[in-house]
């Protein structure tokens, strides 16, 4: 079982989870956690045991050299932080890690468990998959979550998905069965750019965490990242007419698709956001909306 080190009493937290593997294309969701680790300074709790959950052959452990040239091998496994964002009364507890190659079943009871120990009110899964998604657009998140009521209360799509999963599936899975809040947030990354990294799939996770948080998360270089990125696909694509084309047939899908969304309650709600962003003190944003 983990063993928790440190840990301080906690402030009404709330737990957010991404994996590399299956469910992270783009590496988006996993470097979603990672940049409120690094922005908020989260402190490391804990770590699985990963003779238990990994299998070392399809996820080998690397070996590193120190300033001394000591030896360390770092095995896979998944570890949880602390975040405490300042002037927020609420504690983040952070996981990331590697989708586990066996045994999910317990992996899944093992965190949750950790979770009841911890005070957690709600659990938030990331997850990024490859889509027909135009690279020129706002990247589309799709917020689901098992419980009709936190769906009500949230705005929320109950899932109806239907056939492969993953980790973060089998998660929110247990934790409805247990009762604990649980929702997902799935960004949708263009499957013609499908290498890592993508910074404005990240971003627009960022995005929602934000918002159902309400309160914002600094954002650093990740918009003028996002905005990189964006440029270099387009570059690719004025080279290649086939992959132009494409994209146009894409944007105009896209466009069609949501003008009905161009209402002015919806324009109203988008914009109330962003003053909300923007009367943060101190958060550096830049004006780059990647969601």
């Amino acid at each position: 079982m983990i063993e928790l080190e440190g840990v301080p009493e906690l402030i009404d937290p709330v737990m957010v989870a991404a994996f590399e593997g299956w469910n992270d294309a783009g590496d988006a969701a996993s470097a979603a956690v990672e940049h409120l680790e690094q922005v908020w300074k989260a402190n490391p709790i804990a770590a699985f045991d990963p003779e238990d959950y990994y299998d070392f052959q399809v996820n080998r452990p690397v070996v590193s050299l120190d300033e001394r040239g000591v030896r360390h091998i770092t095995w896979p496994t998944t570890r949880l932080s602390i975040a405490r964002p300042p002037r927020q009364q609420r504690d983040i507890v952070l996981v990331r890690g590697i989708e586990p190659n066996m045994r999910w079943r317990s992996f899944c009871a093992e965190l949750i468990s950790v979770a009841h120990d911890l005070g957690i009110q709600m659990v938030v899964t990331l997850g990024a998959l490859l889509a027909d998604a135009p690279h020129t657009r706002p990247v589309p998140v799709t917020g689901t979550t098992s419980d009709p009521g936190l769906a009500r209360q949230l705005g929320l799509e109950q899932s109806r998905y239907e056939g492969p999963t993953g980790i973060v599936g089998v998660l929110q899975e247990a934790c409805t069965k247990v009762r604990m809040p649980a929702v997902s947030f799935w960004a949708a990354v263009p499957h013609y750019v499908a290498q890592s990294p993508c910074p404005k799939a990240t971003l627009a996770l960022l995005r929602r965490v934000e918002d159902l948080l309400d309160f914002p998360i600094p954002l650093g270089d990740l918009p003028e990242e996002a905005r990189a990125w964006e440029l270099g696909v387009d570059e690719l694509a004025a080279e290649d007419s086939e992959i132009a084309e494409y994209v146009r047939s894409l944007e105009e899908a896209k466009d069609t698709a949501e003008l009905p969304e161009a209402s002015g309650e919806a324009i109203a709600r988008e914009f109330e956001k962003y003053l909300r962003r923007r009367h943060a003190d101190g958060d550096g944003y830049g004006t780059f909306e990647g969601g």
